[in-house]
């Protein structure tokens, strides 16, 4: 009995002097493992929307004059600086981009050779505008597309004959010629609704009958294609990273 007691009396004394001890000891911090950070997957360049834009290059036409459509006169290239601008719509599907566009260009592609037939008489071809009508479709790599183009064209020219020791013109005939269009180029997407690029085109335009009025109703079948290479700065009227 005698033991009992100094059993509970050792227990009492022991739970009143736990508050004490515990009210000396410094609160302990409590360790917890870190979420892992946040990571987004890489954002889509979406390429979905209205476009306008602005190009400028070089192009080069070469031009076959025949005289009364059978008897070939010789050949030249007319070359120059183009400055233009262009409008279009593309709709992006996964990976694959389809697009129409419109553009038109001023020209300065200018050149001449002195005909086989009249070795006195020079053959001038001038182009000072064209347009392109055309549907493209692309692959995206993200803010980078590949795309090709085809479509129609149209070149405004002028022909002209000049006398070949003077330069002096004597006849002239302006005229709009239509073809076909074939084209590819690079875009890249360096800011939000911006993309800057690189194209060639190639215009396979029809042969012409020209009537040179004032040389007495004389006449030639020309044969033209252009070559242009160009580039491009295009604004995008929607937002450019729309998608994870």
């Amino acid at each position: 009995m005698k033991n009992l007691l100094l059993l509970t009396a050792s227990i009492i004394a022991l739970n009143a002097a736990a508050p004490a001890f515990g009210a000396d000891l410094a609160a302990q911090p409590v360790f917890t493992k870190a979420p892992p950070p946040l990571v987004l997957p890489p954002a889509i360049y979406d390429w979905t929307g209205l476009y306008i834009g602005i190009n400028g290059g070089w192009g080069s036409s070469h031009n076959c004059w025949d005289f009364a459509a059978t008897t070939p006169e010789g050949c030249h290239d007319a070359n120059g600086a183009t400055v233009g601008g262009q409008v279009g719509y593309r709709w992006q599907v996964f990976n694959v981009v389809y697009g129409v566009e419109a553009q038109g260009n001023w020209a300065n592609f200018s050149g001449s050779n002195i005909s086989a037939v009249f070795p006195s008489d020079s053959n001038r071809t001038k182009i000072d505008a064209f347009g392109l009508f055309t549907g493209q479709i692309g692959y995206s790599f993200n803010n980078v597309l590949l795309f090709a183009k085809g479509g129609a064209a149209v070149t405004n020219n002028s022909y002209q004959l000049s006398t070949a020791a003077t330069g002096a013109e004597f006849a002239r005939s302006d005229n709009l010629r239509w073809g076909g269009a074939l084209g590819a180029g690079l875009e890249v997407g360096f800011a939000p609704n911006w993309s800057f690029g690189v194209e060639y085109d190639h215009l396979f335009m029809q042969d012409n009958d020209i009537i040179f009025t004032a040389s007495g109703g004389s006449g030639d079948r020309i044969q033209q294609d252009v070559d242009l290479v160009t580039v491009r700065l295009n604004y995008k009227f929607s937002p450019a990273v729309t998608r994870y």
